[in-house]
């Protein structure tokens, strides 16, 4: 059995504390201004580049966007410029 060395103890104990903290999220944005079949394409394109971003559905029919990304890499606001950047303004989608 290999014991650990000192570099490799003294990386885990940098990289242990932020990977504590980081935690998959699910998020739904409303996107109202989706009018087209291919939008959903566009603006699934434009998430799916979000540094993070594990999943991304869009649904036409709902004019929504769930996003499943790691909140240490991406936050809510990456995820909204990102559809505003190709044309279509995003809300953070509230449940009542």
């Amino acid at each position: 059995m290999m014991k650990p060395t000192l570099a490799v103890l003294a990386t885990l104990a940098v990289l242990a504390p932020q990977a504590a903290f980081a935690r998959q999220q699910t998020v739904s944005l409303n996107v109202p201004t989706m009018d087209c079949a291919t939008c959903p394409i566009t603006i699934k394109a434009a998430l799916s580049k979000v540094p993070g971003v594990a999943k991304v559905k869009v649904s036409y029919d709902k004019r929504e966007a769930v996003i499943v990304y790691d909140d240490a890499q991406a936050s809510v606001a990456d995820l909204k410029k990102a559809t505003e950047d190709v044309g279509y303004p995003a809300m953070l989608k509230t449940s009542r």
